[in-house]
C-alpha cells in the first residue's frame, strides 16, 4: 500500500514538473511593483518657453479724454490690451483696434515699469500697429526667421485678459491662411484653439521654443459679435516683422494697388477655358477707376505674371502687387482667349478704407 502510494506521489511531481516546462506561462511570476515612479522624472512642462517669451509681453491701456463734463475734461481708461516688444529700441507692437483712438497710451511692463508710449503707426488693414518707448535692459521676444507655422504645432498664447494679469493659455495651430476673418480685407491669419480673450489683443502667439509664431488678435469675435470657443486668430509673425517696418519707416504702409478682383483657376477651370497653364487667377471684377481697368483689363482674362513674377493664387497676386512702389509701370502677363498677351499697367497707392470701425 505504502509503494502504491509512494508511486502515485511522484508520478504526480514528475507530471508537474513537465507541465511547468511545458507551459512557461503557469511558472510563478514577479510581483508588479506599485511604487510610486521615480521622483528625479521631470513632468512634461511649457516653463521654458514661458520664462522665454513672458517678460517681453506688456500691458497697454488706452486713454481718452471724457468730454462729458464741458468745463473738465478728464483722462480716463477706455480699453485694454497686450504688445509685444520687438526690438531693444523700444519698438513694440500691438494691434490697430487696441490704440486706433487713444489720447494717451500707457504700457506696463512685467518688470514693474509703466511708461508712456508714442504711437509710431497704424495699418487698419492688418490690424497692426507700431508703439515706442524710451527705456534701457528691454527685453525682447524671440523669433526664428526659419520657423514656419503648420497645424499641429503647440503654441501658447501670452497676454492680459480682462486685466487680469499675464495669462498663459495653451493650444495648437488648427489651420493656416485663415482669410476674411476680421473688419480689415482678406489678410491671412493663423487660427488656434488657444484661448484670446479681450485683454489678450496684440499679445505674443510663441511656440515650445518661447518663439514668436504671430499677434493674437480678437477682431474676429468683434467682427462677428459672437462668442467663439477653440476658434482663434493671430496675425503671423513674418507678416508682422514686414509691416512693422514698412510703419517705422514711414509711419504708414505704402501699398501698391492695381484694382483688380478675381478667382483661382484649378485644372477643371483651366479645361473649360481652354488652356494648359493651370497657375493663375481669373479676373472677374475690377474697380472701375483702377489702373487695371485704365489698362484695358477684361473680365474672364486669366493673370499668369505680375512684374516677372508667376501668380499662382490670388494672395500672390496682393502680395506681389502690394510690395510695388506706387507710381511703377510695370508688365502684366496674361492669356486672353487661350492667347498670351503683355498689358503694361502703371501701379497705383491703394485707395484709403471707409468706413473704420470704432
Amino acid at each position: 500500500m505504502l509503494a502504491f502510494l509512494g508511486r502515485s506521489i511522484a508520478l504526480g511531481l514528475i507530471t508537474a514538473i513537465i507541465v511547468l516546462i511545458a507551459v512557461p506561462d503557469l511558472r510563478p511570476t514577479t510581483p508588479v511593483s506599485l511604487s510610486l515612479p521615480d521622483s528625479g522624472s521631470t513632468p512634461l512642462s511649457f516653463n521654458y518657453a514661458v520664462r522665454r517669451a513672458s517678460p517681453a509681453v506688456v500691458n497697454i491701456y488706452n486713454r481718452r479724454y471724457d468730454n462729458s463734463n464741458s468745463e473738465e475734461r478728464e483722462l480716463r481708461t477706455q480699453g485694454l490690451g497686450s504688445g509685444v516688444i520687438m526690438s531693444d529700441k523700444g519698438y513694440i507692437v500691438t494691434n490697430y483696434h487696441v490704440v486706433a483712438h487713444a489720447d494717451q497710451i500707457i504700457v506696463a511692463l512685467q518688470d514693474g515699469r509703466v511708461l508712456n508710449a508714442q504711437l509710431i503707426g497704424l495699418d487698419q488693414l492688418t490690424d497692426l500697429a507700431v508703439l515706442k518707448i524710451n527705456a534701457d535692459n528691454l527685453p525682447v521676444i524671440p523669433v526664428n526667421p526659419q520657423y514656419k507655422a503648420a497645424v499641429g504645432d503647440v503654441v501658447l498664447a501670452i497676454g492680459n485678459p480682462y486685466n487680469l494679469g499675464q495669462t498663459t493659455t495653451f493650444g495648437i495651430i488648427s489651420a493656416t491662411g485663415r482669410s476674411g476673418m476680421s473688419f480689415y480685407g482678406p489678410q491671412d491669419f493663423l487660427q488656434t484653439d488657444a484661448a484670446i480673450n479681450k485683454g489678450n489683443s496684440g499679445g505674443a502667439l510663441v511656440n515650445t521654443r518661447g518663439e514668436l509664431v504671430g499677434i493674437n488678435t480678437a477682431s474676429f469675435q468683434q467682427a462677428t459679435n459672437i462668442e467663439t470657443y477653440g476658434i482663434s486668430f493671430a496675425i503671423p509673425y513674418q507678416l508682422t516683422i514686414k509691416i512693422m517696418q514698412k510703419l517705422i519707416a514711414d509711419g504708414r504702409v505704402i501699398r501698391g494697388w492695381i484694382g483688380i478682383q478675381g478667382r483661382e483657376i484649378n485644372p477643371l477651370m483651366a479645361r473649360l477655358y481652354d488652356v494648359a497653364k493651370v497657375n493663375g487667377i481669373i479676373v472677374d471684377g475690377m474697380d472701375p477707376t483702377g489702373p487695371a481697368s485704365k489698362a484695358g483689363f477684361k473680365k474672364n482674362d486669366i493673370v499668369i505674371e505680375i512684374a516677372g513674377k508667376e501668380v499662382t493664387n490670388v494672395q500672390s497676386v496682393r502680395d506681389i502687387v502690394t510690395d510695388i512702389r506706387p507710381g511703377t509701370h510695370i508688365q502684366v502677363k496674361i492669356l486672353r482667349d487661350g492667347k498670351p498677351m503683355m498689358i503694361p499697367v502703371t501701379v497705383a497707392n491703394r485707395p484709403p478704407m471707409t468706413n473704420p470701425p470704432k
